[in-house]
């Protein structure tokens, strides 16, 4: 049953059912008009502390019943919420304050589907995560884009020299994390073992061969672990890697780290999830092919409802983990669904695969950054989510503003 599922998952991007005929569904990156945000003023803070302990699970914060009542943010507010702080690798830190043209608030209330309660669970039944072992795909595009932070998260580069990941592996909200002010980002590269000889590949199942389809590329690197591996891992505290080779790390420091304001408490009240992403600055330009970002659509109109990202999840040290899911519940800003994963793998970037417009070549993009489990109140008990932050037209324009430094090349996404 599990291979005809993953089958299905391969032709919905193709085509829909309308009325019992074949028609084809609108599933393509349409280009919107991006706000401007303008540098206003820059000026210096005192250095942080850099004393808060990495917390990959948030608790209290705003969930599905508190987005409802939301209410739309202002100009003012928006300015205040998207001015942000930059933190360079010396220590120093300093505060810029924008302005924002061109934005349009949605006078529509956040609004999502009313959902039953769910138990505590970050693995939802099965397994359904794929450790990706195969060098020949780990280090291709789409999966040499996931990268490791030092804090413990993953991220995604986005530019020759930046990476996107989570605010909170970063910051919890009033102080940098330990191990922030020396920040490094680690590229995955290849370890060869055995003198470079290889041996033939085990047969695969169709479960694999269906889910490499939704992955051009990936027809050999997908496999879950059996149980045998996994007490193997448990028992050795080492990955279990293939013939082909080890995967170790290339690190790189970060140069400088950019997080946006209403993240901060004092600013928004409390840790506010949707400003829950931060921009890392590397200190030398990387020669992989990276991932470009692109504007969140709607449940409707993503193929199968379906995203993906891969990272490094802790309970599979040193193994990229790719997954698939479908997106159950979204706010205006915030996906909320049943991907399974474990921490670490917070700060991954989500993405989708659409048409060009006006081409029949299918290009993935960045829509969400992975926020991870966490712990939301609604009416007045705590429920547990996995989810992630959507970039919107004003969240693209300030990470776009990061990457370039100006807002000329962010007119459109």
């Amino acid at each position: 049953m599990e291979h005809v599922l993953l089958l299905l998952i391969i032709f919905i991007p193709i085509l829909g059912l309308s009325n019992g005929t074949e028609t084809e569904q609108d599933f393509t990156w349409h280009l919107k008009k991006i706000p401007q945000i303008v540098r206003e003023r820059t000026f210096s803070l005192d250095s942080p502390k850099f004393e808060a302990k990495p917390k990959l699970e948030l608790n209290s914060v705003c969930g599905i019943e508190c987005q409802r009542k939301l209410p739309v943010p202002s100009l003012s507010d928006l300015k205040s919420l998207l001015s942000y702080e930059t933190v360079f690798e010396n220590g120093t830190r300093t505060l810029t304050e924008v302005s924002v043209l061109g934005a349009v608030p949605d006078p529509a209330a956040n609004t999502t589907t009313q959902r039953p309660l769910r138990k505590k669970r970050q693995i939802y039944g099965t397994d359904s995560r794929f450790s990706i072992y195969d060098k020949r795909f780990m280090t291709n595009f789409p999966f040499n884009t996931a990268v490791k932070i030092s804090t413990g998260c993953s991220g995604i580069l986005v530019s020759p020299k930046h990476v996107l990941t989570a605010a909170h592996c970063l910051h919890n909200g009033k102080d940098y994390v330990k191990g922030s002010k020396r920040l490094r980002v680690g590229l995955m590269k290849m370890k060869s073992r055995g003198n470079g000889r290889k041996r033939k590949g085990a047969k695969r199942s169709r479960r694999e061969i269906s889910v490499a389809k939704e992955e051009p590329k990936a027809a050999t690197e997908l496999r879950r672990p059996s149980r045998g591996d996994e007490r193997k891992q448990r028992g050795s505290g080492r990955k279990q890697g293939t013939s082909d080779g080890m995967p170790s790390f290339q690190w790189t420091r970060v140069k400088s780290t950019h997080i946006p304001k209403g993240w901060f408490k004092g600013v928004s009240g409390d840790i506010a999830l949707d400003y829950d992403y931060a921009v890392l600055e590397l200190k030398r330009p990387h020669k992989r092919k990276y991932m470009e970002l692109g504007i969140s659509p709607t449940i409707k109109m993503m193929p199968g409802s379906m995203i993906h990202f891969s990272g490094f999840d802790n309970d599979r040290s040193g193994q990229l983990v790719y997954r698939f899911c479908s997106i159950s519940d979204e706010s205006n800003d915030l996906f909320y669904q049943y991907c399974d994963a474990e921490p670490g793998s917070t700060g991954s970037g989500i993405y989708l695969r659409l048409k060009e417009p006006n081409k029949k070549k299918w290009k993935r993009k960045i829509i969400a950054v992975y926020s991870g489990h966490q712990w939301v109140d609604i009416n007045g008990e705590q429920q547990d989510y996995n989810v992630a932050v959507r970039i919107t037209p004003l969240k693209y324009a300030q990470i776009c503003f990061w990457i370039h430094g100006n807002d000329e090349s962010c007119t459109q996404g």
